[in-house]
């Protein structure tokens, strides 16, 4: 055999093992597509890099101030709640002076406000923190 003639088979050899290639992955369900998103690149705010905890596992004082929320109050603290969080800490992504709404959520026992916040976002995200501003969790409200 002639060295042209062996490249000659070499080469359609190559391209046949490449085609079977090709179909062996599509039957065994493999493929290069992305994975779905997951759920939580589906709540608002996942995006942050923040953690991303459900309603239900959070303090149950969570949930009545975000149905307050829903409800447009009344807020126990009416000249603190719904009033513009600042992102001083920039915890949060940076949006423009006027995105993000703060609400107080009762801690049970303290004489004050306490150290408990929801903040809103103004693209629906909704952020908790438990340490007045020195940590978030994204919160899904869906579960």
């Amino acid at each position: 055999m002639t060295p042209a003639r062996r490249l000659s088979v070499a080469l359609l050899g190559l391209i046949a093992l490449v085609v079977v290639g090709y179909f062996v992955k599509d039957l065994t369900g493999t493929s290069s597509d992305p994975a779905p998103p997951s759920a939580s690149a589906t709540v608002p705010g996942a995006d942050s890099g923040l953690p991303v905890e459900p309603l239900s596992s959070l303090p149950a004082q969570v949930k009545t101030t975000w149905e307050l929320i829903g409800r447009g109050g009344p807020f126990p603290h009416p000249r603190n709640d719904g009033v513009t969080f600042q992102n001083r800490e920039k915890l949060l992504p940076a949006k423009p002076a006027d995105y993000y709404r703060e609400y107080t959520v009762p801690t049970p026992g303290s004489d004050d406000r306490g150290a408990r916040r929801l903040v809103t976002g103004s693209s629906d995200e909704v952020y908790y923190t438990a340490d007045h501003y020195e940590s978030f969790v994204v919160v899904d409200v869906t579960g």
